[in-house]
């Protein structure tokens, strides 16, 4: 079970790094270097997916998964899909055609320590994987299941998400105008899709009844909003040191952005209230949820 997997399952930080390791375990498993020329991409797909980070949506898969009594092989199948996932989307944003960005997790991009071709192909090689791994057998053993989990992240990762998301954020750079509802659209693609399918992928895998799922959807909406807004906060007050990456790059590039739109002091506020009715969304489920309580304050107070 699950529970076994944290030391103690009351402590954020602890059940934080906990799950973190065991996800980084299983990817280590999954990235096993091959012999021969192909080598290379397995190195910078490695490379971008062991760089250090928070974990938050395997978390989040985890944490939703102990509500419903599913197995810790499953949950954590599940839980390093996603962060495979994560992974090769910041390796394309940070591209030159994209982001262009140098530094991330606190570290060199996959394209400035390898190339742009090599990180190109890490990513596709990522994104791919993941849809091995969730095909596996061991995700679970129920195949409706397994197709049913297939379906929701092709579709929270593609076009009608993430990657439209993203679409959406470069036209962005270049229409400093848009307004609070624009903004809010764009990053429940880009960001808030993937989240979304982290908190209900426990609750396909535990079978759970369509109402059950929708309270963890509303909740999933409502800290992805507030993760974004936090990024924007940090965008403007951080630190590259804090942040682990560039920093200031909306303001300079004209962007709009929900600190551009509210101030400051309004963007705060917004986060906080989401967190609010993100606590209300998983009341139903009690003393269960409490690491799903403290992750929603955690996305809003982080400096990274």
């Amino acid at each position: 079970m699950i529970s076994s997997l944290w030391s103690n399952p009351t402590h954020l930080p602890t059940a934080l790094a906990e799950s973190a390791g065991a996800v980084d375990q299983l990817i280590d498993k999954l990235l096993t270097v091959p012999d021969g020329p192909e080598a290379r991409v397995y190195e910078a797909m490695r490379y971008s997916a062991q760089a250090p980070g928070k974990r938050l949506r395997p978390f989040l898969v985890l944490a939703s998964a102990s509500l419903f009594g599913v197995s810790l092989t499953s949950a954590l199948q599940v839980a390093a899909a996603i962060e495979l996932v994560h992974t090769y989307s910041l390796i394309h944003d940070d591209l030159p055609a994209m982001d262009n960005s140098d530094l991330r997790r606190g570290r060199p991009t996959c394209h400035k320590v390898y190339d742009d071709a090599t990180a190109i192909l890490a990513g596709d090689g990522l994104l791919t994987m993941a849809f091995e791994v969730l095909a596996d057998a061991d995700t679970h053993g129920d195949p409706a299941v397994r197709c049913e989990l297939i379906s929701y992240m092709a579709k929270s990762a593609g076009a009608a998400g993430m990657v439209g998301g993203q679409m959406i954020d470069l036209q962005a750079e270049h229409d400093p105008t848009l307004d609070i509802g624009a903004i809010t659209r764009l990053q429940r693609l880009k960001t808030g899709a993937l989240i979304a399918f982290s908190c209900e992928a426990g609750a396909i895998l535990g079978k759970a009844a369509p109402e059950v799922r929708r309270l963890l959807h509303n909740y999933a909406h409502d800290i992805g909003l507030a993760f974004q807004i936090a990024d924007d906060l940090l965008d403007a007050e951080g630190t590259e040191e804090q942040t682990g990456k560039s920093v200031a790059r909306d303001a300079e590039a004209g962007k709009a952005t929900f600190v551009s739109i509210l101030g400051l002091e309004g963007a705060r506020k917004q986060a906080r209230a989401l967190v609010d009715q993100a606590l209300h969304h998983v009341e139903t489920f009690g003393p269960a949820a409490e690491l799903l309580r403290q992750v929603a304050s955690f996305v809003v107070e982080r400096k990274s």
